[in-house]
Order: C-alpha cells, then sequence, then structure tokens
C-alpha cells in the first residue's frame, strides 16, 4: 500500500477535526464561566506576574471573502472610535481588579484589521493599556499588518509605542486568486510594507500564506512562495484555507469548483514546505517555518514550543488576558470568552461589567490531555516522564493512552515506556491522531478539513 492510499484509508482526505488552538476546542465552550468566575481568576494572578494580553479589534475596510475572522466592514472612522471607548472601558474594570505588579511579557494587536487605526488611537490605545499593564523588559509587542491599510504615520505610533514585531498576511500573491478571494494586495503594496517596518527597526517579520485557495497551482504557490522569500521573513504560517461558508458567509462568494481537491491541497502544501525547507527555514510543528535563531525556532529545538489562538508560539506565560470583543482568555483553571458580538460586549463593559459570554472549566482530564494534544502538535512526541511527574497517573494508564492510538494509526505512530511518536510518515495526519487523545464528543461541521 503506497502512502498516499495509507493516507487515505486514514481519513486524512475526508475529515474534519479541530485544529487544537485550545482544548477543549472553542467549540465546546459553554455558559459555566460568568463574570464573577472571570474575576475571581483575576484576583487569583500572582502579585508581580508576567502575563500576555491580546485585544481583538474587529474591524476592516472591506471584508476578504476567504475570511473566517470575527470582522465587520466600516467606512468611517466613527465604529472603531466608539469601539475605542469601550475597550478603554474593559481596561479600566480590569485595573481595579488586578492584583498588583502585574506586567505584560506579550502584547499582541490582532483582529479584523488593527492598523486601521489612525495614528493617535492607536498611541492611545497602547498608552491605556500599558498604564494598566506596563511592558516588561524585553516583552514582544507584535501587531497583525495588512499592508494595503498601513502608512509611515501609524507605523511612527506603534514603534514608538513598542511594537517590535509584526504579522503580515499575504495568502498568494497571484492577481487572479486574490480576485476570486477578494484580497488584492500586490508584491509592491507588501514589499513597501516590510521596508517601512525596518527602516524603524521592526526586523522581527512573520508572513501568512494560505494554501487550498480556489484555482491554486503548485506553479502559483511556488511563485508566491519564492517572491515572499525575497522579502526574508523571519517565521512564516502556511495555513490551510477553510472553506466553511455555513460559518462565514461571504465564502459564499468563492465558487466551490474552484478549490482544489484534499489530495491537491496536501500536494499545495508538500510544494511549499519544501521551498522554505531549501530556503533554510526550520519546519515547526504542522504548518509553521522559521529561520534559524528566531524565537520560535528556539523553542522548537528546546522544548519549549507552544500552542495557542495565534498558532505556535514560543510564549510560555501561565495567563493569556484577551481584551475586546470575541477575545479567549486563558488560566490555569480554564478559559473564557467575550462576548462574540461588538453591540453586546460594548453594553456590558460601558454598564461597568465583564463582558463574558462563555466559556470553560477545566474539569477531569482536561489538562492532561491537553498537554498531550500541545505536545503532539508541537513535537510530535509525548515524553512519559513530564506527564508521570505532572499528573496523577499511571504508567499502566497512559499505556492505555498510547496503546489505543497506536492501534488506530498502524504505521504512523510507535511508543514505548518513554513516550508516543508520530512517525515522519504520519505527520500529515497530526491533527487526526491528536483527536485520539481528545475526550470530547465532536461535531465535523465545526471544525475544518483535517488538510
Amino acid at each position: 500500500m503506497d502512502h498516499l492510499t495509507q493516507l487515505r484509508r486514514l481519513g486524512l482526505f475526508d475529515s474534519k477535526v479541530p485544529r487544537y488552538t485550545s482544548y477543549p476546542p472553542a467549540t465546546k465552550f459553554s455558559n459555566d464561566v460568568t463574570p464573577q468566575v472571570f474575576a475571581d481568576w483575576i484576583r487569583s494572578i500572582r502579585p508581580g506576574s508576567r502575563i500576555s494580553a491580546y485585544v481583538h479589534v474587529p474591524f476592516c475596510r472591506r471584508l476578504c471573502w476567504f475570511c473566517a475572522c470575527r470582522t465587520q466592514g466600516v467606512r468611517s472612522d466613527e465604529p472603531i472610535e466608539a469601539y475605542l471607548r469601550s475597550v478603554k472601558a474593559e481596561i479600566a474594570i480590569l485595573r481595579d481588579i488586578l492584583p498588583e505588579g502585574v506586567e505584560l511579557a506579550r502584547l499582541h494587536f490582532g483582529g479584523g484589521t488593527p492598523t486601521l487605526m489612525a495614528p493617535d488611537m492607536l498611541s492611545d490605545l497602547t498608552a491605556t493599556l500599558t498604564d494598566v499593564l506596563p511592558l516588561t523588559d524585553g516583552a514582544e509587542f507584535s501587531v497583525e499588518i495588512d499592508p494595503n491599510e498601513i502608512d509611515a504615520a501609524r507605523l511612527d505610533a506603534l514603534a514608538a509605542a513598542g511594537m517590535n514585531r509584526a504579522s503580515i498576511g499575504v495568502q498568494d500573491f497571484n492577481h487572479d486568486i486574490q480576485q476570486i478571494i477578494g484580497r488584492i494586495q500586490s508584491y509592491d503594496v507588501t514589499r513597501e510594507a516590510v521596508e517601512m517596518l525596518r527602516a524603524r527597526g521592526i526586523t522581527s517579520l512573520n508572513a501568512d500564506i494560505l494554501f487550498g485557495l480556489p484555482n491554486q497551482s503548485q506553479a502559483r504557490i511556488s511563485e508566491t512562495v519564492q517572491m515572499l522569500l525575497s522579502l526574508a521573513p523571519d517565521r512564516v504560517a502556511l495555513y490551510g484555507y477553510a472553506h466553511v461558508p455555513w460559518m462565514a458567509k461571504r465564502q459564499a462568494m468563492i465558487p466551490t469548483d474552484t478549490l482544489p481537491t484534499p489530495e491537491e491541497r496536501l500536494s499545495l502544501f508538500d510544494t511549499a514546505r519544501r521551498l522554505f525547507m531549501w530556503d533554510g527555514y526550520s519546519e515547526i510543528g504542522i504548518d509553521h517555518f522559521a529561520r534559524p535563531g528566531d524565537g520560535l525556532e528556539i523553542a522548537a529545538r528546546t522544548g519549549h514550543l507552544r500552542r495557542n489562538f495565534q498558532g505556535y508560539t514560543d510564549d510560555t506565560c501561565d495567563v493569556l488576558l484577551g481584551i475586546g470583543a470575541s477575545s479567549i482568555s486563558r488560566f490555569p483553571q480554564g478559559f473564557a470568552q467575550n462576548a462574540s458580538g461588538t453591540a453586546a460586549y460594548q453594553k456590558s463593559v460601558r454598564a461597568g461589567e465583564l463582558a463574558i459570554g462563555r466559556g470553560h472549566v477545566f474539569k477531569g482530564e482536561d489538562i492532561l490531555r491537553s498537554r498531550m494534544i500541545e505536545m503532539l502538535m508541537c513535537d510530535f512526541r509525548i515524553e512519559s516522564a513530564e506527564l508521570l511527574e505532572r499528573f496523577d497517573l499511571t504508567p499502566q494508564r497512559l499505556r492505555t493512552f498510547y496503546a489505543d492510538a497506536a492501534e488506530a494509526f498502524p504505521g504512523m505512530v510507535r511508543f514505548d515506556a518513554d513516550g508516543f511518536d508520530i512517525l515522519p510518515e504520519g505527520r500529515p495526519l497530526s491533527r487526526i491522531i491528536a483527536r485520539a487523545f481528545d475526550e470530547y464528543e465532536m461535531q465535523a461541521d465545526g471544525h475544518s478539513s483535517a488538510i
């Protein structure tokens, strides 16, 4: 049986599974996390701790058809200004309950399009937040950049506020594909954004591209990768386009007959992967690449790679505080998500209340299974020694976990007393194999294709 046939038999081309940027996945969140529970979690942070924060800006000047993020289009700055007043109100609520001396080791602005904010908005938002949660020495402050929605003044404001990493959305440089997905962004515009960033000392650059886009071919993705390599990003996220028009209505604008088959998606990924590897990038987890010496590459090499809602990270903080509509916070006790709708979020915080809409309190084997799945997604290996030390777990129980998964994926994994490994030939199946360690019921239509 050839490798492709094995992958097909084990479900790679017809399964829909979580991306496992959290465990349990956000589809399993419920209303068991209330604003009061969330406030108690915040108060339990140790004074003087270093934490991370994510600020969500749910606006775009135009809505790209491929995107499934929670965003809305705006023609003027008025909705943005109103939203920022609400974000500042949320920060004020947090200020009153945060323990003393808590600082930020990581800060990330995402969206949407954070860079559609005017320079004074960017400066004001950052100042308001860092007045409550100061950036530590050596903190990483990253911002998602839309090259179509950035200029010198906004970059000056961000650089002055402490931004030292930028994440640039590319998707694909082919003009025909850009037209189909509703995202026109030339190479020249992207290169100019990169040059402006570097001129301001922002040398740490991330870029996102997609495989599995409509009318994408191996030749086209090769050209996009080579054009991207000419910009020399420090790290690249190579995500699979998730066509979920039942969740993201705008994706109905994309004709389904233009989409590659699952087998073609795997070939597109492999083509891009080989090009990054040939150019000296290290492979990080299932879909990231980084230059030697980048933080992700070091974390992967030293066993400190982690996975969160932004993908792979070298952030090891115990607490991630989500700010803004739909933002998700992570604590040792569980997850808490703000109200997804902008109106509901703003109504709560303007009334002086935390805007928690749903979440999940860790229970049972959640933390154990979360760590096993994270190990597989980051390192393709579960280390038995760490689990036996951290958890109330017997070697026999651990062997049962391993044996059940190994039986389901013959020839793709192996295990012994020291750990459980996904073999190189089984790595395309990583999300499906991780699913074997997930004890929650799953509705397939809530998740994306396994490839």
